[in-house]
């Protein structure tokens, strides 16, 4: 028998034997039907088969993220059943003798995550833990919150956060010690260890379940109130008007709470987009940062004449930003997540420069000598930060990418990452919160309202004081993941000299170790006029990025120096592509 018959049968009998445990009605047709097509010959059937089945959908420290669909390569009930069984394994095995680990369980809008959360908590309850669902759908940072305020063991949220409508995941957090960030290794491969366990010895209808606790409301007021002590409406929110959208996900029932107690004017809101829809019918992708998906706000912010527009993503655990902009297509112009992040650092400097520090919006000038924590960020984020934590004489961390580094930089008083991610109030949720930065970034437009001043001039004058910073990045989407382990290997091979005629002076290889970080597959080149590229696979979708950063000598000198850096980024790419 050939490989190639050989690999066909093998999927066919994983097939047949996840098939027989499979407890959802919609995937066990799916399933069903393709197995007969591939009994009869079906070559295509086969081909899904064998990518259903060939591998397994990996758990590593960011939990499990996938396509929707029956099969191992997929997420689905018998899948994430076994991940809540392994998961419940290693809780047991690490907890205290005679304890009982609580384990809290959030889920979002996306199709099916209410089916994965129950599942989880009942597979939890059954292995002899304490499970506590949230009781509805709910923003990602309120699970966060929620695993501290309980004094929980782990967490458990169901989202896929700003990935396409088919997809969903299971992301995983651990309390005690590491505060309720998400875990990393060595956590992640002992629970995939025990996850590869249970997938191989115990079937899905074998697994005892038990009954679980739905949480109180407490903890979402308790999220709420604890969240609007971040920014408390100063006299200079009365009257603005504002435009809101929630991607279609979860964010506006808790954002309004807040913003009430707060003290905010509530916003004009997307109506298309203000109510959960696991099928984001108005946008080909659930992200803020992908071209369109901001469109239908800007249509609102131009009808309500708004100052700004604010925009979670579908689990709120993002924030985008934009504001008005003549010179921009349609006369409004999407922040980055860098000036959004440095505007939010620079916030926080000054809240830890205390107490000579002046407010969000104030003059810049001099740090406190008082001045205590850090900031951080992730190493493809802008080194602007690192010159705010300078001025004011705080700490200043890199990490690799993911809030579950940035989250246990010591001393962490904030930090962010460019993907649109911002922990601000590091003592409450100790992960990205997009309703939380939200909430910070009303407070500094309205400090900047009492003065006559916009957001634009709060980025104007950040520039001014802290330097010309710009960032930009080349993302390479593919459809076969292999190219972008090809690309890596032709830059390890041959780094390049020159970018965009700029000599490169220097080249990290985090995966052959650089210190201050674990292994990773990431290249950080360094230019002759202080520009960095950082080239790297992203984390949670098939692209390939390169991340770019320099600081001009004015917003022209910037722009000319990032313009020629791109598109000498993107011949580097096209070359170790060839």
């Amino acid at each position: 028998m050939s490989g190639g018959r050989g690999g066909a049968d093998s999927a066919l009998d994983a097939a047949r034997a996840w098939l027989a445990q499979d407890p959802d009605e919609v995937t066990r047709a799916e399933l069903a039907a393709l197995i007969a097509a591939a009994e009869s010959g079906d070559a295509e059937a086969s081909a899904d088969l064998s990518g259903r089945f060939g591998a397994r959908l990996a758990f590593g420290t960011a939990g499990l993220r996938g396509r929707l669909g029956a099969g191992s390569n997929r997420m689905n009930r018998v899948l994430v059943s076994q991940a809540a069984a392994g998961f419940a394994a290693y809780l047991r095995e690490k907890a205290e003798q005679d304890a009982t680990p609580t384990v809290v369980i959030g889920y979002d809008g996306r199709r099916n995550s209410d089916v994965f959360a129950t599942d989880s908590a009942e597979i939890f309850a059954g292995a002899g833990l304490r499970a506590v669902l949230l009781p509805r759908l709910l923003p990602t940072p309120v699970l966060a919150f929620a695993v501290r305020h309980l004094g929980a063991a782990a967490g458990v949220m169901v989202t896929a956060s700003h990935n396409p409508p088919d997809d969903n995941g299971y992301k995983v957090y651990l309390g005690g010690d590491e505060q309720g960030s998400q875990i990393v290794a060595p956590a992640d491969a002992e629970i995939a260890a025990h996850i590869e366990r249970v997938a191989a010895s115990v079937r899905v209808g074998d697994m005892p379940r038990g009954e679980y606790e739905i949480a109180d409301e407490a903890v979402v007021q308790a999220y709420v109130a604890a969240t609007a002590t971040v920014a408390p409406a100063p006299a200079g929110a009365a009257g603005m008007t504002w435009v809101y959208t929630a991607m279609h996900g979860v964010g506006y029932e808790t954002l309004r709470s807040i913003l009430e107690l707060a003290g905010y004017p509530l916003p004009v809101v997307v109506e298309a987009q203000i109510e959960p829809d696991g099928r984001f019918p108005t946008v080909a992708f659930p992200n803020p940062e992908e071209p369109g998906a901001m469109d239908l706000s800007f249509d609102t912010a131009r009808d309500a004449g708004a100052e700004f527009i604010l925009a979670n993503d579908p689990d709120a655990d993002r924030l985008a930003v934009a504001i008005p902009d003549e010179s921009a297509a349609g006369g409004w112009r999407r922040l980055t997540g860098n000036e959004v992040g440095l505007l939010l650092g620079w916030r926080a400097a000054q809240r830890a420069a205390e107490p000579s520090g002046s407010e969000a919006g104030g003059s810049g000038s001099g740090g406190a000598v008082a001045a205590t924590g850090s900031l951080a960020c992730s190493l493809v984020s802008s080194p602007g930060l690192q010159t705010v934590a300078e001025h004011y004489g705080l700490d200043f961390h890199t990490t690799l990418t993911g809030f579950k580094w940035i989250s246990r930089a010591p001393g962490i008083r904030y930090g962010f990452e460019e993907a649109l991610g911002y922990l601000v109030n590091p003592e409450t949720v100790r992960d990205k919160d997009g309703i939380s930065a939200a909430v910070a970034l009303l407070g500094m437009i309205a400090e900047a309202r009492e003065q006559g001043r916009t957001l634009a001039d709060l980025l104007a004058q950040f520039a001014e004081t802290f330097g010309f910073f710009e960032s930009g990045q080349v993302s390479l989407r593919v459809d076969d993941v292999s190219i972008i382990g090809r690309i890596m290997a032709a830059l390890r091979a041959d780094p390049p000299g020159e970018i965009g005629g700029v000599a490169v002076d220097r080249t990290d290889d985090l995966l052959a170790g650089v210190e201050g970080f674990p292994p990773s597959d990431v290249l950080r080149l360094w230019l002759a006029d202080g520009s960095r590229v950082i080239v790297r696979p992203s984390g949670t979708e098939p692209k390939l990025k390169a991340y770019l950063d320099v600081r001009g000598d004015s917003p022209a000198d910037a722009a000319a120096r990032l313009a020629a850096l791109d598109a000498g980024a993107r011949a580097l790419i096209a070359a170790a592509q060839a």
